[in-house]
């Protein structure tokens, strides 16, 4: 069976959310997303946004500023 993934680095996931990630993400429909430079804790994002979409975060980590 194969699976698409996809990973992007979004430079801000929620910029990316209102720049259309959500629509591109129904389009594109991968069953692995892979999420580079979030900038941002997940208390911080509507994680709900995804999980309606059937996806479940395993890992966020939001690098600390000057590590």
């Amino acid at each position: 069976m194969n699976k698409k993934i996809v990973t992007y680095n979004v430079n801000g996931v929620r910029a990316a959310l209102n720049k259309g990630l959500i629509e591109w993400l129904k389009a594109t429909n991968p069953d692995i997303l892979c999420l580079q430079e979030i900038k941002a804790e997940k208390e911080q994002v509507d994680v709900a946004l995804f999980e309606t979409l059937g996806y479940k975060y395993h890992y966020w980590y939001s690098a600390q500023k000057g590590l």
